[in-house]
């Protein structure tokens, strides 16, 4: 089995507030994670180089022999016949950058010690790069990594059959459903692009799935649900009202009527009961979005672009979030009114102002989430919060007047 470690680069920056808490490598576009993407096309376990403050909750795993790969790099059979054809001691470079390097135990020590490498071997990449260079790019990829993914997930194995109470169009083997799921009197179309359905997950009745769409394990599609593909959800997500082109890291619900567009949600989310977000301006211009690494909003190049929800984020009922909306992390909005399109990390309010949300009342009701799925909020999270609340201190502007 290959030993891959993918590496934090400077892309990091432009991904949060998603990379906060999590590596670069932990990022889901489609149905898998990048990890997943590439411990499939390798055939090998992957661990990070990642900022130091992840690193007790992502540790390193070294072998005599490891495969380094910039994890903004989405893999294609092109890049990964060229990383597979590496000898020891031997990097890929796109314009002086690392791409992907094979090295030895030695020289990865070397490397994490800033020493000199020694003999080391340098190609041109020589293939076309799909990389995630921003937010917007999560959307970009999202519905060709969700067809890439289908195909990776699917190859050679047999679907579980569709019940008879359902109304299916297109061709059955772009329907996938695992063991344990469950979908009864739903419509599916899968003439639009595939639909996968993981294990122990649930679509109620009346819902209605236009593939691409992918329910990642033991997540919920509730009744009369309408899905637009391309729709990915993680593990234990729940899904309701109205959604297009839509990403969940996992953990998270949106379990009643509103809608949700051209969207990414993070980890331990919950979105309010007929919640709302814009994706398209009055005036039909680009969206531009908010960038921590330039701390100024960025042009898009879309048209349609949504809401950036980190993790640990909540808002109330009736939430109205405007077109190119970034919050970060352990936030809670609620109020009338559309509220600010960034939002930092621990705040607490809605359009009438914010205040900080202090660590301690945040990782209560973390806790609280957590426990509901089985799970607890470890030390090591609470390090990497506290952390991040630190790092953005400087965005609560309200902390600088009081």
């Amino acid at each position: 089995m290959n030993n891959i470690i993918l590496f934090d680069g400077p892309q990091r920056e432009h991904l949060l507030p998603f990379t906060y808490l999590r590596p670069m490598g932990e990022l889901r576009v489609g149905l898998l994670t990048v990890r997943q993407k590439w411990e499939s096309c390798l055939g090998g376990k992957a661990s990070y180089i990642t900022r130091e403050y992840l690193s007790d909750l992502f540790p390193i795993v070294i072998s005599e022999r490891n495969y380094i790969i910039n994890a903004a790099v989405l893999p294609d059979d092109e890049l990964v016949a060229r990383i597979l054809d590496l000898h020891d001691n031997e990097a890929l470079l796109e314009e002086g950058d690392l791409i992907a390097a094979c090295l030895d135990e030695q020289q990865f020590s070397r490397m994490m010690e800033d020493e000199p490498l020694g003999e080391l071997t340098s190609f041109d990449c020589g293939c076309s790069l799909r990389m995630l260079n921003s937010l917007a790019d999560l959307l970009n990829e999202h519905e060709r990594e969700l067809r890439n993914d289908f195909t990776l997930l699917t190859a050679g194995r047999r679907s579980q059959p569709l019940p008879a109470s359902n109304r299916f169009w297109g061709s059955k083997k772009d329907l996938f459903i695992e063991e344990g799921a469950q979908v009864e009197g739903a419509m599916l179309n899968a003439g639009t692009g595939p639909i996968y359905i993981g294990r122990d997950a649930v679509v109620m009745e009346g819902s209605m799935l236009r593939g691409p769409v992918g329910i990642g394990a033991h997540s919920t599609v509730k009744m009369g649900a309408k899905l637009y593909g391309p729709v990915s959800l993680g593990e234990h997500c729940k899904l309701g009202g109205e959604a297009n082109n839509v990403i969940f890291q996992g953990y998270s619900n949106k379990a009643h009527d509103g809608y949700l567009g051209d969207s990414v949600i993070g980890q331990w989310c919950n979105i309010g009961a007929d919640s709302n977000n814009s994706n398209l301006k009055n005036n039909y211009a680009e969206v531009k979005l908010w960038s921590y690494a330039s701390r100024r909003f960025e042009p898009t190049g879309r048209q349609f672009c949504g809401l950036f929800l980190g993790d640990h984020s909540k808002c109330g009922i009736n939430t109205m979030f405007n077109t190119g909306t970034v919050v970060g992390i352990s936030c809670n909005i609620f109020g009338s009114g559309y509220p600010r399109n960034f939002i930092p990390s621990f705040s607490w309010g809605g359009p009438a102002g914010f205040k900080t949300y202090l660590p301690d009342k945040a990782f209560e009701t973390a806790e609280r989430v957590m426990q509901r799925r089985g799970r607890q909020l470890s030390a090591d999270e609470r390090v990497a919060m506290l952390k991040v609340f630190e790092d953005t201190a400087e965005f609560r502007s309200w902390e600088k007047r009081s």
